[in-house]
C-alpha cells in the first residue's frame, strides 16, 4: 500500500480570493486618476512660481547676474518708499469705490433687464459686449473720449451744451475717477449676467406667495430677492474686489504718455510691479511687491468671505 508523502497532501485550508474593492473606492480611484494630471499641472504652474516669488523677494537680482540673498532688505526699502504708499492708496481707492459702485449698477440693470421681454437677448448681449472686448482697444477708445476738443467726444459734447472743458486724464483729481469709470464699464456685462442667473434661480412661488399676502415690490425686494441673492452677491464682491486690486490694462493703456497718471495718482500696485521688473530690472524688489499684493488679495478675499457668509 502506497502512503501519500507530505508533498502529496491536500491543503486543509482553501485559498481565499483577494478582497474586492467597493464601488465607492473604485470610483474614488478613477476620479483621482483623472484629476492627477490637472492637479499636478496646476501645482507646477501655480504653487512653484508662488513659492519662488517668496524666495526672490529676499534677493537682489537683475536678470543678468546670480541672485544675491539680502534678507528682508527689499521689504524695508519698500515700506520706506513714499511712492509705494501712494500706489498702495491708489489701489485701495479703486477697491473701496469701484466695488460697491459696480455691484450696485450691475444689480439695478440686471433687476430691471430681467423684467424686459422685448429684445431681451439683444439687450443682454449688448451689455455683455464690453466684457469680451479687448482691454487695450477699449482703453484707447475711452482715452479718445477723454481728450480735449475737438478730438474728445465728451468735451466736445460739453462744449456744444455751453459747459467748460474738463481735464480728465491730465488732472490729479480727475484721472483716477476717469479710469475707474472705464474699469467699471468694462466689467459690468459679466456682473449683470451673473446677477440675472441668480435672479432666475429664485423660484416664482416665493413671489406669488408674497403678492397673495399683499407685500409691495420694495418689501419683496428687501425680504425675498436680496436675501436669496446672497450667494451670488458674495461671489461677485470677491470677484470684483480681486479685479480692482489687480487693475492694470486700463491704467497702462490710458496713461502711456505718463505711466501711472499725473504725479502717480492713478498708478496701482500691478503697474508698479511691472515697471520695477521690466523697466528697472529690479526683480527682487518687484518680487517683494508681488508678495505684498498677494497678501492683500488673500486677506481681502478671506475677510469678505467671512463677513458676508457670516451675515448670510
Amino acid at each position: 500500500m502506497v502512503h501519500p508523502t507530505s508533498s502529496d497532501t491536500v491543503p486543509t485550508h482553501p485559498i481565499r480570493p483577494a478582497p474586492r474593492l467597493s464601488m465607492r473606492t473604485r470610483s474614488a480611484l478613477w476620479v483621482w486618476g483623472f484629476l492627477a494630471i490637472p492637479v499636478l499641472f496646476y501645482c507646477v504652474i501655480r504653487f512653484y512660481p508662488t513659492f519662488n516669488a517668496f524666495w526672490l523677494s529676499l534677493t537682489d537680482w537683475d536678470l543678468m547676474s546670480e541672485a544675491e540673498f539680502i534678507g528682508f532688505e527689499n521689504y524695508r526699502r519698500m515700506f520706506a518708499d513714499p511712492d509705494f504708499w501712494q500706489t498702495f492708496r491708489n489701489t485701495f481707492e479703486y477697491l473701496v469705490f469701484g466695488t460697491p459702485i459696480s455691484l450696485l449698477i450691475a444689480f439695478v440693470v440686471a433687476y430691471y433687464l430681467d423684467r424686459v421681454r422685448f429684445a431681451h437677448n439683444f439687450l443682454r448681449a449688448l451689455y455683455f459686449m464690453p466684457y469680451i472686448t479687448t482691454a487695450a482697444a477699449m482703453a484707447w477708445v475711452w482715452r479718445w473720449f477723454y481728450q480735449p476738443p475737438p478730438t474728445g467726444l465728451i468735451n466736445s459734447a460739453l462744449g456744444e451744451m455751453g459747459f467748460g472743458q474738463i481735464e480728465f486724464l491730465g488732472s490729479t483729481s480727475n484721472a483716477l475717477p476717469a479710469i475707474m469709470v472705464t474699469a467699471i464699464w468694462a466689467g459690468l456685462g459679466f456682473q449683470i449676467i451673473i446677477f440675472m442667473a441668480g435672479l432666475r434661480a429664485i423660484p416664482d412661488t416665493y413671489y406669488e406667495a408674497a403678492r397673495i399676502d399683499g407685500l409691495g415690490e420694495w418689501t419683496i425686494l428687501r425680504k425675498i430677492t436680496l436675501p436669496l441673492l446672497k450667494p451670488t452677491t458674495v461671489f461677485l464682491v470677491v470677484f470684483i474686489s480681486i479685479a480692482f486690486l489687480r487693475i492694470f490694462d486700463q491704467v497702462y493703456n490710458m496713461t502711456t504718455n505718463d505711466p501711472g497718471g499725473p504725479l502717480g495718482t492713478t498708478e496701482p500696485l500691478v503697474l508698479m510691479i511691472y515697471q520695477t521688473a521690466f523697466s528697472s530690472y529690479d526683480m527682487g524688489y518687484a518680487a517683494a511687491q508681488t508678495v505684498v499684493l498677494f497678501t492683500i488679495l488673500l486677506v481681502v478675499s478671506l475677510l469678505q468671505l467671512w463677513i458676508l457668509r457670516d451675515r448670510a
